[in-house]
Protein backbone atom coordinates (compact mmCIF):
# COMPACT_ATOMS: atom_id res chain seq x y z
CA UNK A 1 0.00 0.00 0.00
CA UNK A 2 1.27 3.55 -0.99
CA UNK A 3 2.53 5.37 2.19
CA UNK A 4 0.42 8.55 2.92
CA UNK A 5 2.46 11.07 1.74
CA UNK A 6 2.32 9.76 -1.54
CA UNK A 7 -1.07 10.48 -1.53
CA UNK A 8 -1.04 14.21 0.17
CA UNK A 9 1.57 15.00 -2.24
CA UNK A 10 1.66 13.63 -5.86
CA UNK A 11 4.24 14.35 -8.03
CA UNK A 12 3.03 17.06 -10.22
CA UNK A 13 3.65 17.08 -14.04
CA UNK A 14 3.61 20.39 -16.30
CA UNK A 15 2.81 21.16 -19.57
CA UNK A 16 -0.84 22.04 -20.29
CA UNK A 17 -1.90 25.86 -20.31
CA UNK A 18 -5.70 25.05 -19.19
CA UNK A 19 -7.49 21.94 -17.87
CA UNK A 20 -6.13 18.45 -18.75
CA UNK A 21 -9.24 16.14 -20.30
CA UNK A 22 -8.26 12.93 -20.99
CA UNK A 23 -4.95 10.80 -20.53
CA UNK A 24 -3.47 7.32 -21.71
CA UNK A 25 -0.87 5.63 -20.88
CA UNK A 26 1.18 3.56 -23.18
CA UNK A 27 1.53 -0.19 -22.61
CA UNK A 28 4.52 -1.00 -24.93
CA UNK A 29 6.16 1.76 -23.32
CA UNK A 30 6.21 1.53 -19.61
CA UNK A 31 6.18 5.20 -17.75
CA UNK A 32 4.65 6.89 -21.26
CA UNK A 33 1.71 9.09 -20.82
CA UNK A 34 0.31 11.24 -23.24
CA UNK A 35 -2.58 14.08 -22.07
CA UNK A 36 -4.59 16.24 -24.00
CA UNK A 37 -6.17 19.63 -22.77
CA UNK A 38 -8.48 22.20 -23.34
CA UNK A 39 -5.45 24.48 -24.28
CA UNK A 40 -5.77 22.46 -27.51
CA UNK A 41 -1.86 20.33 -26.66
CA UNK A 42 -0.83 16.68 -26.35
CA UNK A 43 1.70 16.22 -23.72
CA UNK A 44 3.67 13.48 -23.79
CA UNK A 45 5.82 12.67 -20.59
CA UNK A 46 7.70 10.25 -19.25
CA UNK A 47 6.81 9.43 -15.75
CA UNK A 48 10.65 9.68 -14.37
CA UNK A 49 10.46 13.32 -15.53
CA UNK A 50 9.29 16.37 -14.86
CA UNK A 51 8.45 18.18 -17.63
CA UNK A 52 6.90 16.97 -20.98
CA UNK A 53 9.42 15.14 -23.57
CA UNK A 54 6.89 17.14 -26.48
CA UNK A 55 4.02 19.23 -26.42
CA UNK A 56 1.81 19.20 -29.93
CA UNK A 57 0.11 21.91 -30.04
CA UNK A 58 -3.42 20.67 -32.05
CA UNK A 59 -5.50 24.17 -31.83
CA UNK A 60 -8.60 23.51 -30.46
CA UNK A 61 -9.77 21.61 -27.16
CA UNK A 62 -9.29 18.02 -27.37
CA UNK A 63 -12.06 15.91 -25.77
CA UNK A 64 -10.30 12.36 -25.91
CA UNK A 65 -7.54 10.38 -27.26
CA UNK A 66 -6.12 7.15 -27.90
CA UNK A 67 -3.15 5.14 -28.96
CA UNK A 68 -3.30 2.55 -32.17
CA UNK A 69 -2.70 -0.98 -30.30
CA UNK A 70 -0.38 -2.39 -32.96
CA UNK A 71 1.66 0.65 -33.34
CA UNK A 72 1.76 3.15 -30.01
CA UNK A 73 3.39 5.36 -32.62
CA UNK A 74 0.24 6.33 -34.10
CA UNK A 75 -1.93 8.43 -31.66
CA UNK A 76 -5.71 9.21 -32.89
CA UNK A 77 -7.10 12.78 -30.86
CA UNK A 78 -10.78 13.97 -31.06
CA UNK A 79 -11.12 17.64 -31.46
CA UNK A 80 -14.44 19.24 -31.97
CA UNK A 81 -16.67 17.28 -34.83
CA UNK A 82 -13.00 15.82 -36.11
CA UNK A 83 -10.48 12.79 -35.44
CA UNK A 84 -7.05 13.66 -36.33
CA UNK A 85 -4.57 10.93 -36.55
CA UNK A 86 -0.82 11.76 -35.58
CA UNK A 87 2.54 9.97 -36.07
CA UNK A 88 4.89 10.77 -32.99
CA UNK A 89 7.74 8.15 -33.36
CA UNK A 90 10.22 11.39 -33.92
CA UNK A 91 9.56 13.76 -30.69
CA UNK A 92 10.72 16.61 -32.46
CA UNK A 93 9.20 16.02 -36.46
CA UNK A 94 5.70 14.53 -35.65
CA UNK A 95 2.76 15.28 -38.10
CA UNK A 96 -0.68 14.68 -38.87
CA UNK A 97 -1.28 11.75 -40.81
CA UNK A 98 -4.70 12.62 -41.87
CA UNK A 99 -8.08 13.47 -39.86
CA UNK A 100 -11.86 11.90 -40.35
CA UNK A 101 -14.77 14.47 -40.15
CA UNK A 102 -17.82 12.37 -40.41
CA UNK A 103 -19.21 13.66 -37.03
CA UNK A 104 -22.02 16.47 -37.31
CA UNK A 105 -21.68 17.40 -33.44
CA UNK A 106 -18.49 17.57 -31.13
CA UNK A 107 -17.00 14.01 -30.09
CA UNK A 108 -16.68 12.83 -26.37
CA UNK A 109 -14.77 9.94 -27.18
CA UNK A 110 -12.51 8.28 -29.71
CA UNK A 111 -11.14 4.50 -29.15
CA UNK A 112 -9.54 2.47 -31.31
CA UNK A 113 -10.44 -1.58 -31.23
CA UNK A 114 -7.96 -4.01 -30.23
CA UNK A 115 -6.87 -5.19 -33.88
CA UNK A 116 -6.71 -1.25 -35.11
CA UNK A 117 -8.87 -1.93 -37.69
CA UNK A 118 -11.68 0.22 -36.90
CA UNK A 119 -12.18 3.47 -34.42
CA UNK A 120 -15.41 4.69 -32.97
CA UNK A 121 -16.49 7.94 -31.79
CA UNK A 122 -19.61 9.04 -30.03
CA UNK A 123 -20.84 12.44 -30.03
CA UNK A 124 -23.03 15.10 -28.41
CA UNK A 125 -26.28 13.94 -31.18
CA UNK A 126 -26.09 10.48 -29.86
CA UNK A 127 -24.64 8.99 -33.13
CA UNK A 128 -21.39 6.69 -32.57
CA UNK A 129 -19.52 6.71 -36.10
CA UNK A 130 -17.43 3.38 -36.86
CA UNK A 131 -14.45 4.20 -39.19
CA UNK A 132 -12.70 1.72 -41.06
CA UNK A 133 -9.01 2.55 -40.93
CA UNK A 134 -7.89 -0.07 -43.73
CA UNK A 135 -9.93 1.53 -46.10
CA UNK A 136 -9.85 5.10 -45.09
CA UNK A 137 -13.80 5.42 -44.71
CA UNK A 138 -17.09 5.41 -42.83
CA UNK A 139 -17.91 1.96 -42.09
CA UNK A 140 -21.35 2.22 -39.80
CA UNK A 141 -23.14 5.09 -38.13
CA UNK A 142 -25.15 3.71 -34.84
CA UNK A 143 -27.90 5.81 -34.03
CA UNK A 144 -31.31 5.52 -32.19
CA UNK A 145 -29.65 3.64 -29.27
CA UNK A 146 -29.24 7.32 -27.03
CA UNK A 147 -31.86 10.27 -27.03
CA UNK A 148 -28.97 12.20 -26.07
CA UNK A 149 -25.60 12.66 -26.00
CA UNK A 150 -23.49 9.74 -26.20
CA UNK A 151 -20.35 10.37 -23.82
CA UNK A 152 -18.55 7.22 -24.09
CA UNK A 153 -17.70 4.40 -26.12
CA UNK A 154 -15.77 1.16 -25.67
CA UNK A 155 -14.71 -2.09 -27.91
CA UNK A 156 -15.46 -5.36 -26.69
CA UNK A 157 -12.18 -6.96 -27.25
CA UNK A 158 -13.17 -10.81 -27.00
CA UNK A 159 -16.47 -10.21 -28.91
CA UNK A 160 -14.95 -8.21 -32.55
CA UNK A 161 -17.68 -7.26 -33.91
CA UNK A 162 -19.01 -5.31 -30.83
CA UNK A 163 -19.25 -2.06 -28.64
CA UNK A 164 -20.84 -0.71 -25.77
CA UNK A 165 -21.54 2.82 -25.28
CA UNK A 166 -23.10 5.04 -22.94
CA UNK A 167 -24.59 8.44 -22.97
CA UNK A 168 -26.31 11.03 -20.81
CA UNK A 169 -30.12 9.27 -21.43
CA UNK A 170 -28.76 6.96 -18.59
CA UNK A 171 -28.46 4.08 -20.81
CA UNK A 172 -25.68 1.62 -22.19
CA UNK A 173 -26.23 0.03 -25.21
CA UNK A 174 -24.29 -2.99 -26.27
CA UNK A 175 -24.65 -2.75 -30.28
CA UNK A 176 -23.38 -5.41 -33.09
CA UNK A 177 -21.75 -2.87 -35.60
CA UNK A 178 -21.29 -5.31 -38.36
CA UNK A 179 -25.48 -4.80 -38.51
CA UNK A 180 -25.60 -1.22 -37.05
CA UNK A 181 -28.14 -2.06 -34.55
CA UNK A 182 -28.52 -2.18 -30.78
CA UNK A 183 -29.37 -5.57 -29.34
CA UNK A 184 -29.52 -5.17 -25.40
CA UNK A 185 -30.37 -1.66 -24.18
CA UNK A 186 -29.68 -0.75 -19.87
CA UNK A 187 -31.91 1.96 -18.77
CA UNK A 188 -30.17 3.15 -15.50
CA UNK A 189 -33.21 5.28 -15.36
CA UNK A 190 -35.59 2.90 -14.79
CA UNK A 191 -36.09 2.68 -11.38
CA UNK A 192 -35.61 -1.11 -11.32
CA UNK A 193 -32.54 -1.53 -13.34
CA UNK A 194 -31.03 0.38 -9.49
CA UNK A 195 -32.76 -1.96 -7.51
CA UNK A 196 -29.46 -2.72 -6.25
CA UNK A 197 -28.14 0.44 -5.16
CA UNK A 198 -28.83 3.16 -3.07
CA UNK A 199 -30.98 5.78 -5.18
CA UNK A 200 -31.28 8.34 -2.14
CA UNK A 201 -27.27 9.05 -2.43
CA UNK A 202 -27.75 11.74 -4.94
CA UNK A 203 -30.25 13.86 -6.64
CA UNK A 204 -28.30 13.81 -9.63
CA UNK A 205 -29.71 11.74 -12.33
CA UNK A 206 -27.70 8.20 -13.50
CA UNK A 207 -26.33 9.88 -16.38
CA UNK A 208 -23.44 7.24 -17.88
CA UNK A 209 -20.08 9.48 -17.85
CA UNK A 210 -17.97 6.99 -18.59
CA UNK A 211 -17.59 3.11 -19.47
CA UNK A 212 -14.68 0.69 -18.98
CA UNK A 213 -13.94 -2.79 -20.74
CA UNK A 214 -11.33 -5.09 -19.59
CA UNK A 215 -8.74 -5.92 -22.46
CA UNK A 216 -8.34 -9.62 -23.21
CA UNK A 217 -5.15 -10.19 -21.35
CA UNK A 218 -6.93 -8.68 -17.81
CA UNK A 219 -9.86 -10.99 -18.27
CA UNK A 220 -8.93 -13.32 -15.67
CA UNK A 221 -8.93 -11.41 -12.95
CA UNK A 222 -11.63 -8.96 -14.33
CA UNK A 223 -14.02 -11.19 -15.83
CA UNK A 224 -15.94 -10.25 -19.10
CA UNK A 225 -17.63 -6.98 -17.64
CA UNK A 226 -18.38 -3.58 -18.40
CA UNK A 227 -17.68 -0.84 -15.65
CA UNK A 228 -20.17 2.15 -15.42
CA UNK A 229 -19.36 5.53 -13.91
CA UNK A 230 -22.76 7.07 -13.09
CA UNK A 231 -23.81 10.55 -12.43
CA UNK A 232 -25.61 9.67 -9.38
CA UNK A 233 -22.42 8.47 -7.48
CA UNK A 234 -22.56 4.76 -8.08
CA UNK A 235 -20.05 2.51 -10.18
CA UNK A 236 -22.04 -0.31 -11.73
CA UNK A 237 -20.56 -3.74 -13.12
CA UNK A 238 -22.20 -5.06 -15.71
CA UNK A 239 -21.07 -9.21 -16.64
CA UNK A 240 -21.83 -8.84 -20.29
CA UNK A 241 -22.24 -12.49 -20.98
CA UNK A 242 -24.85 -12.83 -18.07
CA UNK A 243 -26.77 -10.04 -20.24
CA UNK A 244 -26.08 -12.14 -23.75
CA UNK A 245 -27.32 -15.07 -21.88
CA UNK A 246 -30.66 -13.40 -20.98
CA UNK A 247 -30.96 -12.18 -24.62
CA UNK A 248 -30.33 -16.09 -25.87
CA UNK A 249 -32.73 -17.33 -23.51
CA UNK A 250 -35.38 -14.74 -24.77
CA UNK A 251 -35.27 -16.16 -28.48
CA UNK A 252 -36.52 -19.25 -27.11
CA UNK A 253 -35.89 -22.92 -27.94
CA UNK A 254 -36.00 -22.42 -31.60
CA UNK A 255 -32.58 -21.07 -31.56
CA UNK A 256 -29.58 -24.13 -32.03
CA UNK A 257 -28.25 -25.51 -28.27
CA UNK A 258 -25.08 -24.94 -29.50
CA UNK A 259 -25.16 -21.52 -29.19
CA UNK A 260 -26.81 -21.49 -26.02
CA UNK A 261 -23.68 -23.84 -24.72
CA UNK A 262 -21.48 -21.09 -26.03
CA UNK A 263 -23.11 -18.40 -24.36
CA UNK A 264 -22.62 -20.92 -21.35
CA UNK A 265 -18.90 -21.42 -21.63
CA UNK A 266 -18.38 -17.54 -21.49
CA UNK A 267 -20.31 -16.70 -18.70
CA UNK A 268 -19.38 -15.17 -15.51
CA UNK A 269 -19.77 -17.00 -12.11
CA UNK A 270 -22.18 -15.19 -10.09
CA UNK A 271 -21.26 -11.45 -8.36
CA UNK A 272 -21.86 -11.14 -4.57
CA UNK A 273 -25.09 -8.90 -3.41
CA UNK A 274 -26.14 -8.50 -6.31
CA UNK A 275 -30.15 -7.91 -7.12
CA UNK A 276 -31.63 -9.06 -10.45
CA UNK A 277 -33.73 -6.20 -11.92
CA UNK A 278 -36.88 -7.00 -14.01
CA UNK A 279 -34.81 -9.43 -16.43
CA UNK A 280 -33.08 -11.28 -14.22
CA UNK A 281 -29.70 -10.45 -14.79
CA UNK A 282 -26.89 -9.65 -12.26
CA UNK A 283 -24.89 -6.98 -11.39
CA UNK A 284 -22.66 -5.15 -8.66
CA UNK A 285 -23.36 -1.58 -7.61
CA UNK A 286 -20.76 -0.11 -5.95
CA UNK A 287 -22.49 2.91 -4.08
CA UNK A 288 -21.82 5.13 -0.76
CA UNK A 289 -23.13 2.72 1.47
CA UNK A 290 -19.76 1.17 0.91
CA UNK A 291 -17.36 3.86 0.95
CA UNK A 292 -18.20 5.20 -2.15
CA UNK A 293 -18.79 8.59 -4.87
CA UNK A 294 -21.24 10.67 -3.08
CA UNK A 295 -21.28 13.04 -5.95
CA UNK A 296 -20.85 12.16 -10.07
CA UNK A 297 -18.47 9.92 -11.36
CA UNK A 298 -16.62 10.63 -14.24
CA UNK A 299 -14.13 7.99 -15.08
CA UNK A 300 -13.67 4.22 -14.76
CA UNK A 301 -10.40 2.43 -15.25
CA UNK A 302 -9.00 -0.88 -14.86
CA UNK A 303 -5.82 -1.31 -13.46
CA UNK A 304 -2.40 -2.01 -15.51
CA UNK A 305 -0.45 -2.40 -12.80
CA UNK A 306 0.20 -5.70 -10.95
CA UNK A 307 -2.10 -8.02 -11.96
CA UNK A 308 -3.88 -6.46 -14.88
CA UNK A 309 -7.34 -5.98 -14.64
CA UNK A 310 -7.93 -7.15 -10.82
CA UNK A 311 -8.53 -3.24 -9.66
CA UNK A 312 -11.23 -0.91 -10.88
CA UNK A 313 -10.42 3.00 -10.35
CA UNK A 314 -13.27 5.76 -10.26
CA UNK A 315 -12.80 8.96 -9.83
CA UNK A 316 -15.42 11.79 -9.47
CA UNK A 317 -17.19 15.02 -8.96
CA UNK A 318 -16.53 14.63 -4.86
CA UNK A 319 -12.63 14.79 -5.46
CA UNK A 320 -12.16 11.48 -4.57
CA UNK A 321 -10.84 8.85 -6.45
CA UNK A 322 -11.77 5.09 -5.16
CA UNK A 323 -9.68 1.86 -6.29
CA UNK A 324 -11.97 -1.50 -5.68
CA UNK A 325 -10.67 -5.08 -6.06
CA UNK A 326 -13.79 -7.04 -7.10
CA UNK A 327 -11.41 -9.90 -8.66
CA UNK A 328 -12.00 -12.09 -5.77
CA UNK A 329 -16.10 -11.50 -5.79
CA UNK A 330 -16.23 -11.80 -10.03
CA UNK A 331 -13.94 -15.13 -10.30
CA UNK A 332 -15.46 -17.10 -7.22
CA UNK A 333 -19.25 -15.85 -7.13
CA UNK A 334 -18.46 -15.43 -2.95
CA UNK A 335 -20.97 -14.60 -1.33
CA UNK A 336 -21.21 -12.16 1.72
CA UNK A 337 -20.00 -8.22 2.21
CA UNK A 338 -19.03 -5.45 -0.66
CA UNK A 339 -17.49 -4.34 2.37
CA UNK A 340 -14.14 -5.07 1.59
CA UNK A 341 -14.34 -4.12 -2.21
CA UNK A 342 -12.85 -0.70 -1.49
CA UNK A 343 -9.75 -1.01 -0.62
CA UNK A 344 -8.44 2.71 -1.02
CA UNK A 345 -9.84 6.07 -1.06
CA UNK A 346 -7.83 9.23 -2.28
CA UNK A 347 -9.26 12.69 -1.63
CA UNK A 348 -7.84 15.37 -4.02
CA UNK A 349 -8.50 19.04 -3.80
CA UNK A 350 -10.07 19.30 -7.55
CA UNK A 351 -12.55 17.42 -9.48
CA UNK A 352 -11.89 14.60 -11.84
CA UNK A 353 -11.88 15.15 -14.93
CA UNK A 354 -9.97 11.36 -16.38
CA UNK A 355 -7.68 9.14 -14.96
CA UNK A 356 -5.55 5.84 -15.79
CA UNK A 357 -2.89 3.31 -14.95
CA UNK A 358 0.31 2.57 -15.79
CA UNK A 359 2.44 -0.24 -16.00
CA UNK A 360 5.30 0.89 -13.74
CA UNK A 361 5.36 -0.51 -10.28
CA UNK A 362 5.52 3.01 -8.67
CA UNK A 363 3.61 6.15 -9.83
CA UNK A 364 1.40 4.45 -11.65
CA UNK A 365 -1.92 6.06 -11.48
CA UNK A 366 -2.20 9.11 -13.76
CA UNK A 367 -5.10 12.27 -12.23
CA UNK A 368 -6.40 14.95 -14.85
CA UNK A 369 -8.26 17.17 -12.51
CA UNK A 370 -9.90 20.46 -13.63
CA UNK A 371 -6.70 22.05 -13.23
CA UNK A 372 -3.60 22.62 -15.72
CA UNK A 373 -1.58 19.93 -13.45
CA UNK A 374 -1.71 16.14 -13.95
CA UNK A 375 -0.94 14.63 -10.83
CA UNK A 376 0.81 11.26 -9.90
CA UNK A 377 0.37 8.62 -7.13
CA UNK A 378 1.51 5.78 -6.25
CA UNK A 379 -1.31 3.02 -5.07
CA UNK A 380 0.53 0.21 -4.52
Amino acid sequence: MANRDAMSNPRRLRGHKAAATCCVASRDKPGLVATSGEDGCVCFFDIRCKDALFIMEVGTPISSLCFKPDNEDIIYISSGTEVKCFDVHMATSWKQLGSYSYNKEEINQVACNSKSSFLATADDAGDVKIIDIHQQCLYKTLRSGHSSICSSVQFIPWRPWEVITGGLDSKVVMWDFSKGRPYKIVDFGMPETNSGSNTQQSFNPAFVHSIAVPEVDMLEQSGKVCVVARGDGVVDVINIETELAIIKCKEGSSKPQRGSQSRSKDSIPNEIAVNPNQNGSKRLHLDYSIGGHTAAVSCVAFSLFEKRGRFIISGGNDKAVKIWDCSRHLSTGETGSKSDILCMNINLSKKVNWLCTTTTDSENLVVCDTSKLVKLYTVF
